[in-house]
């Protein structure tokens, strides 16, 4: 038979993770591509990339897809197990799984909204059908790229120690610009619970102002409100301080942002989607998978030409 499509993938996925156990993906990989009875040729065939092959990338988002609805979870990297949802999903013995299944889920909603309509309902229609440019469908299918990485990022944040997380804050910050070496920037941030700040970084590398920090690796479902932001401006005006940078992998409830707002203090709030962005952007904790070129005729070569 061809490859499957990875919605076609879901059900047979869920059904393998429904007896509760950890599984590893690569070996799910290995029973899904014989329980759709591939080929060698089939199991061997890659993206037009040759980064990876088309069966496993397919499995991925069908694993990424009900990750977002829920039905699935990451347990420890490179390893997923079904939830109670899932449980119950399967329960009402379905004959397939697929995104309009999916879209019962909050979760899955909000996670579609967050980035360009695309994928499915523009594959499904014919090349004829279709109103958007080769390059409109790039973009498309870019952004939904970024934001599956983006919460696949978040979700292995949230599950770092303290001391880890705050190595990744160096590094980020280092990457931005800020503070001066990586060693002094290490020593800033190490500093736990002086008066509810953790760590004090120069703004540029002569130092003429600073910059205090506080950082909560939090549950990425878990909300910070306006008391604890109090706290650190509380920190940065015992200080003498007026910018500080809190850092976080949760959610700043609107009452907390509105608050940062209206304080003479210059406070910037980073929750768990902006910090999977700025590490997207700065390349910390992800690498380069694949990269491609679009060109375009340079008329400007052929001037010469009576074209």
């Amino acid at each position: 038979m061809a490859i499957p499509d990875f919605q076609t993938i879901m059900l047979p996925l869920l059904k393998l993770a429904s007896d509760g156990k950890e599984h590893y993906i690569h070996d799910a990989v290995e029973e899904l591509s014989n329980y759709f009875k591939l080929t060698e040729e089939e199991k061997g065939a890659l993206l037009p990339s040759g980064t990876q092959s088309v069966f496993y990338n397919r499995v991925g988002w069908a694993r990424s897809y009900m990750k977002a609805a829920k039905l699935l979870e990451d347990p420890r990297r490179t390893y997923f197990k079904i939830t109670q949802r899932g449980l119950d999903l399967l329960a009402e013995n379905p004959k397939a799984i697929n995104n309009k299944i999916l879209s019962r889920y909050p979760e899955f909603v909000k996670f579609r909204q967050r980035r360009p309509q695309r994928s499915d309902e523009i594959v499904e229609k014919s090349e004829t059908d279709s109103i958007e440019t080769p390059e409109e469908i790039m973009e498309s299918a870019y952004q939904e790229l970024r934001e599956t990485l983006a919460a696949e990022v978040l979700n292995v944040v949230t599950s770092t120690s303290p001391g880890f997380f705050e190595k990744l804050v160096v590094e980020l910050l280092h990457k931005m610009g800020y503070g001066g070496t990586q060693r002094e920037l290490a020593r800033a941030v190490g500093r736990h619970g002086d008066e509810g700040i953790d760590g004090v970084i120069d703004q540029d590398k002569l130092g003429l102002d600073t910059i205090y920090i506080q950082a909560k690796n939090w549950k990425s479902d878990s909300s910070i409100g306006r008391p604890e932001i109090q706290k650190f401006v509380g920190a940065l005006f015992g200080q003498h301080a007026r910018r500080g940078v809190f850092i976080t992998t949760a959610k700043f409830t609107q009452d907390a942002i509105n608050y940062a707002k209206k304080i003479d203090a210059k406070v910037i709030l980073i929750d768990g989607e902006r910090l999977a962005e700025l590490m997207i952007d700065y390349n910390v904790g992800v690498t380069l998978n694949t990269s491609y070129e679009i060109k375009k005729i340079d008329y400007d070569f052929f001037s010469d030409e009576a074209l």
